[in-house]
């Protein structure tokens, strides 16, 4: 690693040593008191990401890096590793998952390289998820470790006709009464839905996150148009609520949006 991005990690190391020295707070912190301000920093950075702040996205980098920072900080403290561990280990793997950018042998897919780490570890396809995974990454990464050993559809296209077969299923449940499996079909069209979206070449947190955005700015469109035209939101029938819908699409569609 380069002296200058060495230099530029110590301070943030160094950062973090004096506060422990001198503020009472970050001298009570803990690796576990600090794990809901590392999750929180780590959402605003995907925020930042996804809304393409570059300003925003400069100080939320900066946010996490201290969390990175402190967990290694309170870690030499107690004995357990130090940065200069935890960087070469993150070397070594890097290492071994580019073999051909090394000249240690020829380019091997991302997850059959991390395969064969958990069989020399006899640990089974599935094991070392994160607990902490959002539910669709969790299910893309599940599909994605076991494409590793051919569960996978050929294309898209099985993966389509599968979210049509429990779309179908949804159907069913939705039409017995009392339906006690309903739950368990939805999640299944959910489960179908992200293994469809990642076989496109799209993570399905990302496709979301994009239709949440979408949705917000239109649903904001339509307040200001309803006001506009003297429509109060809550009395107004689904009809006019549609109308206004389909002229806030219609809106964009003209503007390129």
């Amino acid at each position: 690693m380069g002296a200058c991005v060495t230099s530029v990690f110590d301070r943030s190391l160094e950062l973090v040593r004096f506060l422990r020295k001198n503020c009472p707070w970050d001298a009570a912190q803990t690796p576990r008191s600090l794990l809901p301000y590392l999750l929180e920093e780590s959402h605003e950075v995907a925020d930042a990401v996804a809304g393409g702040d570059e300003h925003n996205l400069e100080a939320e980098l900066g946010d996490l890096l201290l969390n990175v920072a402190f967990q290694v900080v309170l870690a030499e403290e107690r004995g357990a590793f130090s940065a200069e561990d935890v960087v070469s280990h993150l070397e070594a793997k890097m290492r071994r998952r580019h073999p051909h950018l090394y000249g240690d042998g020829p380019a091997v897919p991302w997850e059959e390289l991390k395969a064969r780490e958990r069989t020399a570890a006899d640990q089974s396809i599935l094991s070392g998820l994160a607990k902490g995974l959002d539910p669709l990454s969790k299910a893309h990464r599940i599909q994605e470790r076991v494409s590793t050993v051919g569960f996978d559809w050929a294309d898209a296209r099985g993966a389509f006709d599968k979210v049509a077969e429990e779309l179908e299923e949804v159907r069913e449940a939705l039409e017995a009464e009392p339906s006690p499996a309903l739950e368990e079909e939805l999640g299944d069209l959910l489960f179908a839905v992200v293994n469809l979206t990642r076989l496109t070449g799209t993570h399905s947190l990302q496709a979301l996150q994009r239709a949440n955005q979408k949705f917000t700015r239109r649903f904001a469109t339509l307040e200001i148009l309803a006001h506009e035209r003297g429509i109060e939101l809550g009395r107004a029938s689904l009809d006019e609520l549609d109308a206004l819908w389909t002229d806030v699409k219609a809106s964009e569609t003209l503007k390129g949006g």
